[in-house]
């Protein structure tokens, strides 16, 4: 595992990590001591790990964020993206990528205090990664997922969307340009990356997926939808029947971040997102012996 100097932001590194024959590219941020436990968030389609590093609005980056309240955070540019797309141009589907994302992992759990254990924080296609790896072959210490802007069953249109040209989907992959910080968009230029072709052309699959992984997964699971969410459907018949797929889980939460699209962590509300999913892995972090 090698590591660079270079700086990203506050308490923020690059490094790279050894991935069953591939290297994949990802930013740590750390608390001053040991982290109570590991947050590892995974980036949607065409984005990169920096879409967790604050955007237009530094004070709102999960990786400062997390570290800032004890925990180690690890966003990762998944296989496909960053430092693994020259050897996988077209990506891989997400079995393969939960398959290399699991030796990451383990390679960086070998390496590193991980703390307490291990929380996924997904967005997006992140999501139904975090959910495949939760249900197929979860990493030592998964002790919960976060994830935003995925759901089980997609809205009207979307279907259409995923096989259409790239610029009919910025609508649903953003909203309302009032939802982001004026140089939201300016600064995006450097996270948004092309999406790999296995990663777009399986999307449509995803609900059938989920309904295989669903009864799998066994570790608490909170998921966000944006208000302003166009992708999924998140009507009160939507979410409960995804609730009760997710029959294994010991508890589903299901919210909505207000005044929020779909690229929440990039929007005006990325701060109270990230609170709230840190304050959701506060509640699952193991029971602590007292003074």
């Amino acid at each position: 595992m090698g590591t660079a100097s270079l700086s990203v932001g506050p308490r923020v590194r690059r490094i790279t990590l050894d991935a069953a024959g591939h290297t994949l590219s990802a930013l740590l941020s750390a608390p001053e001591g040991p982290p109570r436990a590991t947050v590892v968030a995974l980036h949607g389609a065409g984005m990169s790990a920096g879409y967790f590093d604050g955007g237009a609005q530094p004070d709102a980056s999960l990786c400062a964020l997390g570290a800032h309240l004890g925990f180690a955070v690890l966003a990762v540019d998944r296989p496909g993206y960053g430092d693994s797309a020259t050897g996988l141009p077209e990506g891989l589907d997400l079995a393969g990528q939960a398959r290399v994302l699991r030796a990451a992992l383990d390679r960086f759990g070998a390496e590193y205090d991980i703390g307490g254990g291990t929380f996924l924080l997904a967005h997006s296609f992140g999501g139904k990664l975090a959910l495949t790896l939760a249900a197929e072959a979860p990493p030592a210490g998964l002790l919960g997922l976060d994830i935003s802007g995925c759901g089980h069953r997609y809205a009207p249109r979307s279907a259409e969307l995923l096989a259409g040209p790239e610029r009919a989907r910025w609508k649903y992959n953003w909203g309302r340009l009032a939802l982001y910080p004026p140089a939201t968009f300016q600064h995006s230029a450097t996270l948004v990356k092309p999406i790999p072709e296995r990663e777009l052309s399986a999307a449509s699959d995803w609900p059938g997926v989920f309904d295989a992984l669903a009864p799998h997964i066994r570790v608490p699971v909170r998921l966000t939808f944006a208000e302003h969410e166009l992708w999924w459907r998140h009507d009160a018949d939507a979410l409960d029947d995804l609730r009760a797929r997710l029959s294994a889980a010991p508890r589903v939460v299901v919210d909505r971040q207000p005044d929020a699209g779909h690229n929440i962590s990039l929007g005006r509300t990325a701060r109270s997102y990230h609170l709230r999913a840190l304050a959701f892995f506060e509640e699952c972090l193991p029971e602590r012996d007292g003074p």
